[in-house]
């Protein structure tokens, strides 16, 4: 059953898509988009409120409204366990995890990973994968429960509305970098809370309220011999369509094939520990943090939004099967089929059907705008940290001699073909059966990330960790997970009336047990090939680690002549490292000798004179190409420059002045003392001051939590 969209929800989808755009271009404009920490940390300044609101929608995306809403209609409150073990594992995140990614001034997971072991392999690695998961499942379960609603809800041209909805969202991406992403998030947040509220408050009063979800949900079957009568079937046969008699518990017994509760514990976590403490999409958010109060502040407001899904998302797909209950539950996979074009089953359709059949014309139109921001969030988070990862982890090691404002370029460039290759999945995601696909998307991850997460824990806690020890480990855990993934790809469940001929250890053996082997696996191999083998050195585990938190200080910090000193040596030696070319080809070696004093604070980086330390980060350390073009070392050769521009330059540079704006480069002419940002270790270790009251109040919010966390789970267990 499609609606057509009123007046009133026109408007408001229409005021929906302009709040955002101006949103989106005000942050665009304000912020400091030409640097490498501007365009993807955000310059560092974002408060506690806007990254709380950024975490919360960039994990609940739109299929969180299809997938979460479903299971819950399907098995019950089984499916809550992953939100409020992410409201503990976020304060993992912030009291463990960034402080350690501060401490060490990195800008991506591959870096850190790079930093802590040294060399290359673990770093490409683990870039390859995850830019393989952003783009093959993220990007793809996105698009087709975005997709799923629209077509479901409003009977839009599904590659139309999808076009325009990537479109949109890349072009915030590529203007406004990470800014622009956090504070439209922040108006998403606000109104997705909003309109699942709503919706949860009107279908509770529609039942009843919530203990007569509990009554009616467990009474939620199928009528068979209506159903029969009304649809032409001509398999009679009905799969076990009642709802299970533990469907009100949330951990269940360890042979359960939903959420069994050791391998939730011991498996499932491990593998969350991935993409709520080492994912870049999460990360990166808090990373941009003014300093790790804000960072702690945002996990506390993020892991309180976290006990809303249970109950604006969950509830409402079991209320959605207790109104639908014909449909939701549909008795076998030719019924399936003509409800809902799915073989697989029908609960994904249980949340677009409660808001088309309960909500009222000028709210149906602000939730169809929810849809679009839970859309629209999660892909400006894949896109933003996609590209990211893709600039500082892989183009910049291919090419080392890339300036400040080519890897700007690049990472633009880079969110442009991510939307190509989004738009042309989509025709796969069409076509694949949505039932299937989701669970199938639950276990990728599941077979993939448990090795990285065992990496990322033992790079934290022990510092005997060593490269070859993480590199054989997380390859072991890959080359196991993904020999699993692939038998339980090709060795496919069978419809729910057909017998199971599937392998004993496929069809028996619970995917979050396989987790719990590959963790473990991982971290065998990796202690044992650890100790084999030389320890790391000492700057490897000095900002790295846990432990370092504890010994803050800048190595051999001298005065500020010495600091001073050692920036002239460092451009001094650029210079000389370069083979004395400069951008425009010409010989440097004469006009060397005629560099002044004076000059040398023209070739060096900004700096802040509070804290006048060069840098210690990977991601900004700048090659000798950069020393020149970002130093503007072409200030000793300026007249005869200038002169070279001048001549056929004039057109060009007109052309190109609108598109150097809208990208955010800073013009020579504006300011021709462009120089690079570097993440300076004293600020970093600014950045994990805390004074006493401030630590109090944290350390409270977070007792208060985790206590919540564990209520929550006692609670819906017992």
């Amino acid at each position: 059953m499609r609606a057509s969209l009123e007046p009133a929800d026109i408007a408001i989808v229409a005021l929906y898509f302009v709040l955002v755009m101006c949103i989106g271009f005000f942050a665009m404009w304000k912020s400091n988009r030409s640097t490498v920490s501007g365009y993807f940390l955000a310059g560092r300044s974002m408060t506690w409120v806007a990254i709380g609101a950024s975490l919360f929608v960039s994990n609940i995306g739109s299929e969180h409204f299809i997938g979460l809403a479903g299971s819950g209609a399907a098995s019950g409150f089984a499916v809550g366990a992953w939100e409020f073990n992410a409201l503990m594992l976020l304060q993992l995140l912030g009291w463990v995890f960034v402080p350690v990614y501060i401490r060490s001034g990195v800008y991506t997971m591959p870096e850190y990973l790079s930093k802590r072991f040294g060399g290359h392999r673990i770093q490409i690695y683990f870039a390859a994968l995850s830019l393989i998961l952003y783009i093959f499942t993220k990007l793809s379960v996105d698009l087709y429960s975005g997709a799923l609603f629209i077509q479901e809800s409003l009977g839009w041209n599904l590659y139309l509305s999808v076009i325009l909805l990537i479109g949109m969202t890349a072009l915030l991406t590529v203007t406004g970098g990470l800014v622009a992403v956090i504070y439209t998030d922040t108006l998403q947040a606000l109104l997705m809370i909003v309109g699942a509220l709503t919706l949860m408050i009107i279908s509770l009063m529609e039942v009843g309220g919530f203990e007569e979800v509990k009554r009616r949900y467990m009474l939620a079957s199928p009528n068979i011999t209506s159903i029969l009568l009304t649809y032409n079937i001509s398999n009679t046969n009905s799969c076990d369509v009642s709802p299970k008699p533990d469907s009100l518990k949330m951990l269940r017994e360890p042979t359960d094939e939903d959420i069994p509760w050791p391998g939730f514990l011991l498996g499932q976590t491990p593998a969350s520990v991935w993409y709520w403490c080492a994912d870049q999409v999460i990360v990166q958010r808090v990373l941009a943090a003014k300093n790790i109060a804000h960072a702690k502040g945002s996990t506390l407001m993020a892991g309180f939004l976290k006990l809303l899904p249970m109950f604006i998302i969950v509830v409402p797909g079991m209320i959605s099967r207790i109104l639908f209950v014909d449909d939701i539950a549909c008795i076998n996979p030719e019924h399936c089929f003509q409800v809902c074009g799915s073989r697989a089953g029908c609960s994904n359709i249980a949340y677009p059907r409660l808001v088309m059949n309960l909500v009222p014309v000028g709210l149906r139109g602000l939730m169809m705008a929810v849809m679009i921001a839970a859309l629209m969030s999660d892909l400006d988070s894949i896109f933003n940290s996609a590209s990211t990862i893709f600039t500082l982890d892989v183009y910049k090691l291919l090419r080392k001699s890339a300036t400040s404002r080519e890897l700007m370029i690049v990472g633009r460039v880079f969110v442009a073909f991510m939307v190509v290759i989004s738009i042309a999945w989509v025709p796969i995601i069409v076509e694949m059966q949505g039932g299937q696909m989701y669970l199938y998307i639950q276990e990728v991850a599941d077979y993939l990330t448990p090795p990285v997460a065992a990496l990322f824990l033992m790079a934290i806690f022990w510092k005997r960790c060593n490269e070859q020890g993480a590199f054989y480990g997380g390859m072991a855990g890959f080359v196991l997970g993904a020999i699993r993934l692939v038998l339980a790809f090709f060795y496919r469940a069978p419809e729910c009336n057909q017998p199971d001929t599937r392998p004993d250890f496929i069809k028996n053996i619970h995917y979050m047990y396989v987790a719990t082997g590959l963790f473990w696996v991982t971290g065998a191999v990796t202690v044992v090939v650890s100790l084999l083998t030389p320890p790391p050195t000492k700057e490897q585990v000095r900002t790295t680690t846990f432990w370092a938190l504890r010994k803050r200080g800048v190595p051999e910090s001298a005065g500020k002549g010495e600091l001073y000193q050692a920036q002239e040596k460092s451009v001094l030696k650029c210079n000389e490292n370069a083979n004395h070319i400069i951008p425009n080809g010409k010989s440097e070696e004469n006009m060397i000798k005629n560099v002044k004093p004076e000059d040398i604070n023209l070739l060096v980086t900004c700096r802040d004179d509070s804290n006048p330390v060069i840098s210690v980060s990977h991601s900004e350390v700048e090659t000798p190409v950069d020393c020149y073009s970002n130093g503007q070392a072409a200030l000793m050769g300026e007249k005869k420059h200038e002169e070279e521009e001048e001549e056929g330059t004039d057109d060009r540079a007109r052309h190109l002045k609108f598109i150097d704006w809208f990208c955010g480069f800073k013009s020579k002419n504006i300011n021709k003392r462009v120089v690079r940002e570097v993440e300076e270790e004293t600020v970093c270790l600014q950045m994990l001051e805390e004074t006493p009251k401030v630590k109090l109040l944290l350390n409270t919010g977070l007792v208060c939590v985790c206590s919540i966390g564990i209520f929550m789970f006692v609670y819906f267990s017992l």
